[in-house]
């Protein structure tokens, strides 16, 4: 028997649940799932809207429920589910009573093992009490840090239990048949449909990823580890990066010298005084292919850098330099196509007297930069990201591009940016 494909709306606004499921639900879904996000936004109103609407279908409301299982689960069958979801976590008289409740209603009890280390001796009592399913998830604030919701777990259980496994979290038309594989009844994919361009087509690809067993490639809707960094980094925009940093701001004042040009890479931090130049130029010797050199020059001239300097980085394959400081030769380095940006650009440059130091903290706009630490730059400035969460920031960067390729496609088929951002019903009065 197929694997069930089940569609997660995890939206706050049920008009583009509606407006989004329209499009999925006849490329292969079976199941419609009301997110938790949904359901804590619009109520289960949610739920019922989806039943009127898909009356075909099965309909889960994913409750996540950790108390008052009675009560929660027969609110959400009265209000038209055939499955709710209860958290693992909960105590087990909120489980007996959620599945107790269900049978009574004609409801079907999911419990979502999140965030437990060892499920097992849960499972085999959940098999004697009636659960519908147990959801592996790997939770989306994990996935950011580069954690993939790993099949290792689905495996582990289908061994131990006949309880259907619905996989969860992360999951898209390269990774769902790795899930079905490792024993998975029913595939959850949320993102890698609901924020796609054309969610008819993402979703078909998903159906004949699971019906056929072969992964179908996708550049989206992945999340990558410390060897995926660069390469999402380079994908995202700065723009991308400030609002998965909470609207962090650039480093105010560093522009490029070469329009279009995009820099990715960790730091090799050099501090000098303004218009001293041998540090700077010192540090290409000491510089790692695809390293940044950013210079700390106090924020003014003379220049510490030329063209010259960027001849020399190029040969070495440093990725860009970004000068706190001033810089020259900008026609040449235009001419180059060398990722230069900088506060100041000046025809003169000062003398090599190696004032400073390579490889210590220093401070570009007023924020501090450790060594290794990465800076991403293009038209808009430059980002500057600490190396202990880059990995997490990268993903959360490409998670805003992913929601942002989705607005665009609405706002294309002729609505307003206004309208696909619901900005009068989420304006704070």
């Amino acid at each position: 028997m197929p694997a069930i494909l089940q569609l997660a709306l995890d939206f706050l606004d049920l008009e583009r649940a509606l407006r989004i499921a329209d499009l999925a639900v006849g490329s292969g879904v079976d199941w419609v799932e009301a997110g938790t996000p949904l359901i804590k936004s619009e109520g289960l109103d949610a739920v019922r809207a989806l039943r009127e609407r898909f009356p075909d279908k099965r309909i889960v409301a994913d409750m996540k429920t950790a108390d008052a299982g009675r009560v929660e689960m027969e609110a959400a069958a009265k209000a038209g589910a055939d499955y709710a979801v209860v958290l693992g976590t909960a105590s087990e008289s909120t489980l007996r009573e959620a599945i107790e409740v269900g049978r009574h209603f004609g409801l079907g009890i999911g419990v979502d093992v999140l965030g437990m280390a060892d499920p097992e001796p849960l499972l085999a009592r959940l098999g004697e009490w009636g659960a519908a399913f147990v959801a592996v998830h790997c939770p989306i604030d994990v996935q950011m840090t580069g954690e993939a919701a790993g099949t290792d777990l689905i495996a582990r259980l289908a061994r131990v239990t006949n309880v259907p496994i619905a996989a969860a979290g992360g999951l898209t038309s390269e990774t769902a048949p790795q899930a079905v594989a490792a024993g998975a009844a029913i595939v959850v994919v949320g993102g890698a449909i609901i924020k796609a361009e054309d969610p008819a087509r993402a979703t078909a690809e998903v159906r004949r990823a699971i019906d056929t067993g072969r992964p179908v490639a996708t550049d989206l809707f992945r999340r990558g580890g410390l060897e995926e960094v660069r390469e999402m980094l380079a994908r995202v925009s700065t723009a991308n990066l400030s609002d998965a940093c909470h609207h962090r701001p650039c480093l105010q004042g560093l522009a490029p010298v070469v329009p279009g040009v995009k820099l990715v890479g960790p730091a090799l931090t050099v501090r000098t005084a303004p218009g001293d130049f041998a540090k700077s130029v010192e540090a290409i010797d000491r510089a790692d292919p695809g390293q940044i050199i950013a210079i700390d020059a106090g924020g003014a001239g003379p220049a510490v850098w030329g063209e010259l300097a960027s001849e020399s980085a190029l040969q070495k394959q440093v990725a860009g330099v970004v000068v706190d400081g001033a810089v020259r030769d900008t026609a040449e380095i235009r001419r180059l196509g060398f990722p230069a940006f900088a506060r100041l650009t000046c025809s003169h440059a000062g003398y090599p007297k190696g004032l400073g130091e390579i490889g210590g903290p220093i401070r570009l706009a007023g924020q501090e930069v450790q060594p290794g630490d990465w800076l991403v730059g293009d038209d808009d400035g430059v980002v500057h990201l600490a190396a202990r969460r880059v990995v997490e920031l990268a993903n959360r960067a490409q998670d805003v591009l992913e929601a942002e390729n989705r607005l665009r496609a609405e706002i294309r088929e002729g609505r307003t940016l206004s309208q696909v951002a619901y900005l009068q019903k989420w304006e704070k009065t």
